[in-house]
């Protein structure tokens, strides 16, 4: 027993060390790499042969989207309850492993949010708001990364300011949002490429308000900026495209059609998961884009769009929680190019994304409860003496294997014994050996008859040796009611007897399986503690 408690140990240890540490480091040591790295694995005969020259061609981006961090409005839970603190714990903790130990030891040189960092953004007061953003700079370890040269931006979300009808009615909203994360519409550059970042909120909102017309002011001022630089545009909201549109097969989830819902108070938008097909069409036109990066529907979706310029891509990237509706989560691994493009129609040459995917957090809890439950059937119904149970069906099967190849000596040497050999000698002197089967023996009809009245005379003698009392008893419980009556309660103190014996074996086997359990949580329960605790502390 001692011996299956030890292998149970060892194999929870290796599952929490998985589960809640090797995981997590698959995508960087692994199953990710910067896309401009692996087009160098896979063409080998480019012009730059130099290994450490190619990677500075590039500049390295790692594309992060809709954290959402939980509040008093994810879960119909009481504010500060339990149950909420927990839920809020692993989700937190989720993020925090993926950055620290997925996302940072790629060495990016820049890190672009798309979005929906809270979940209850604009319904929160000052001070929820605050606690939120603490929080979200803690998962992503921002202090950290303040104080190196990665660069950071970020880009507004619904659930950060609201659609156009909560910006129209609560300019406060937009104001805090900005005091910490900065402008909503700006444009930057990495490498030689330029990233131009929409409010994608507020481009469906009404004319006369004064977010909408300053998020079109500033597309309209880029679009006057005629240069021969690629641009890549970061709208969190995804363009329109046709209702059944192929996402391709990176997504998990089904495909949700255009919705948008007007506010029946002054029609501004309070719902909507694309934007509208006018406006993506004008900001395709005007922006020129090689490409285009959303959030917003937590799935990966890859698209192609057609515009005056040409064929455009988008990738929709999915979520980085677990808690979104996505069992996969991801993030996106973008090279852009520090080289001048001359060809700004292809977005190969501009910029390269490779999706990664991080480790299904609800996979691995379902693994840990199935292991609980496998855990017990076999201290619960493991034999007393398990490793000689073993022991004996591998006799058992070495003795099957013994018997059969014996089996045909045995039959040569049972023929040799029952038979006997003769000399023979023919007429011209010749000896031979002629071989003759044994005659049973008879015996005489008298010695049979002592053997059988023998027996006769044997089995009664070893009936009373056996039962130790005279025949007098025997026939008085078979003839006699009394006898009956005694025979009975043998058999129910027999019955009792067995059924006492099933329950000490139960409470034995419960006793049993109980201290296994201590031991194994002993051993595990540390372990899981540090390895629970061992991120989310700063460093």
């Amino acid at each position: 027993m001692w011996n299956l408690t030890a292998v149970l140990c060892l194999v929870w240890a290796a599952t929490l060390l998985y589960g809640e540490m090797f995981a997590f480091w698959v995508p960087s040591f692994w199953s990710c790499s910067w896309p401009h790295l692996r087009h160098r694995s896979s063409s080998p005969s480019s012009s730059r042969m130099s290994g450490q020259e190619y990677p500075s061609d590039y500049v390295k981006v790692a594309v992060l989207t809709d954290p959402q961090v939980m509040d008093r409005t994810s879960l119909h839970l009481a504010p500060k309850s339990l149950a909420l603190e927990i839920v809020q714990f692993y989700t937190d903790l989720f993020m925090r492993r993926a950055t620290l130990a997925s996302v940072l030891p790629l060495q990016p040189d820049v890190i672009l949010f798309l979005g929906d960092y809270f979940d209850g953004g604009p319904i929160l007061t000052d001070e929820e708001w605050q606690e939120s953003w603490n929080r979200f700079k803690h998962m992503f370890n921002l202090n950290m990364i303040g104080s190196s040269s990665t660069r950071v931006y970020y880009l507004p979300g619904n659930h950060d300011i609201g659609y156009a009808a909560v910006c129209f009615h609560m300019p406060e909203v937009v104001k805090r949002y900005e005091k910490e994360f900065g402008p909503r519409n700006y444009q930057f550059r990495v490498g030689k490429v330029d990233f131009i970042a929409v409010d994608a909120q507020t481009l469906d909102g009404s004319s006369q308000g004064n977010l909408t017309t300053a998020t079109w002011d500033f597309v309209k001022n880029v679009s006057r900026d005629v240069n021969s630089t690629p641009r890549v545009l970061l709208t969190h909201i995804p363009l329109y495209r046709p209702d059944g549109s192929s996402c391709g097969p990176y997504r998990s989830s089904p495909i949700i059609n255009q919705r948008v819902v007007h506010s029946d108070r002054n029609q501004e938008i309070q719902y909507q998961n694309y934007i509208t097909e006018q406006s993506s069409n004008l900001l395709l036109d005007m922006v020129k884009p090689v490409l285009v990066l959303s959030g917003h529907d937590h799935d990966q979706c890859t698209v192609t769009h057609m515009s005056k310029n040409g064929k455009v891509r988008e990738h929709t990237v999915g979520t980085i929680s677990w808690q979104q509706g996505n069992l996969h989560p991801s993030f996106m691994l973008l090279s852009a190019s520090n080289l001048v493009v001359h060809n700004l129609s292809s977005s190969d040459e501009a910029v390269k994304t490779h999706l990664c995917f991080l480790p299904s957090q609800l996979y691995i809890y379902l693994w840990y409860l199935s292991l609980f439950v496998l855990t017990l059937l076999l201290l619960l119904l493991w034999p007393t003496n398990g490793s000689r149970y073993f022991d004996g069906i591998i006799g058992h099967i070495r003795s099957l294997i013994t018997g059969l190849f014996s089996r045909v000596t045995m039959k040569e040497k049972n023929e040799d014994e029952d038979c006997e050999y003769e000399m023979i000698w023919d007429a011209e002197g010749t000896m031979h050996l002629v071989k003759r089967a044994l005659k049973a023996p008879t015996k005489p009809s008298s010695e049979r008859s002592q053997v059988e009245r023998g027996k006769a005379v044997i089995r009664p003698t070893a009936k009373k040796q056996t039962s130790q009392e005279p025949d007098g008893a025997v026939s008085l419980d078979v003839n006699v009611p009394g006898g009956l009556g005694l025979g009975l309660d043998a058999s129910v103190k027999l019955q009792s007897r067995t059924h006492k014996s099933k329950t000490r074996v139960v409470i034995r086997r419960l006793l049993r399986a109980f201290r296994s359990l201590t031991v194994i949580a002993a051993v595990n329960v540390p372990l899981y503690m540090m390895l629970l605790f061992k991120d989310w502390i700063d460093k």
